[in-house]
C-alpha cells in the first residue's frame, strides 16, 4: 500500500475498497488483536467480524445508508448498526483505527514479527550458528595475522 493513495472519505468503489483493506489490515496488526487471534476457537469469528466492521465503516465514510451497507456486505441492518455504533468489540477496534488514520494519516506498519513458534525456534538456532561461525572467523583472522607477522 506504499504507492496507493487512501482517502478517508471515499467516493467510489475502488476508494471504498482501499479504505476497507487499510482499516482491516491496520486493525489486524494491533497487538491486542493479534493476542485475540491466538485463540483458535474464535479466530474465524474475529476475522469475519473485523472484516464486516471495516467494510461497514469504510462504506459509512462514503455516505452509504445502513440498508445499502447491509445489502452490500450480506449482513443484517442490526449487525451493521452495532458495528457502526461501536456496540461490538470489532466495531470499536476498527473505529479506533479510523481515528488513528484521521489523526496520523494512513500508515500501515508491522510492529511485531508474525511468525510461528517453530519458525522462531529455527531463527534462534540460526542466530546461534551465526555467532559460532563469527567466532571461528575471528580466530582464523587472528591466526592468519600472527602467521603473517612471523614472515
Amino acid at each position: 500500500m506504499n504507492d496507493v493513495k487512501i482517502t478517508l472519505n471515499p467516493t467510489g468503489r475502488e476508494e471504498i475498497h482501499r479504505l476497507e483493506i487499510a482499516l482491516l489490515l491496520e486493525t489486524l496488526l494491533r497487538t491486542e488483536v493479534i493476542q485475540l487471534l491466538k485463540d483458535p476457537s474464535g479466530r474465524l469469528t474475529w476475522v469475519d467480524s473485523l472484516a464486516v466492521a471495516a467494510g461497514a465503516i469504510a462504506r459509512e465514510r462514503a455516505k452509504m445508508t445502513v440498508s445499502q451497507i447491509a445489502e452490500e456486505l450480506g449482513r443484517t441492518e442490526a449487525t451493521i448498526r452495532n458495528h457502526l455504533a461501536g456496540k461490538t468489540k470489532a466495531g470499536q477496534l476498527v473505529r479506533q483505527t479510523l481515528q488513528k488514520f484521521i489523526k496520523e494519516g494512513v500508515k500501515i506498519e508491522i510492529g511485531i514479527p508474525i511468525i510461528s513458534e517453530e519458525e522462531l525456534e529455527k531463527l534462534k538456532k540460526l542466530e546461534e550458528e551465526k555467532k559460532k561461525l563469527e567466532n571461528i572467523l575471528e580466530k582464523v583472522k587472528k591466526t592468519l595475522k600472527e602467521l603473517l607477522a612471523e614472515l
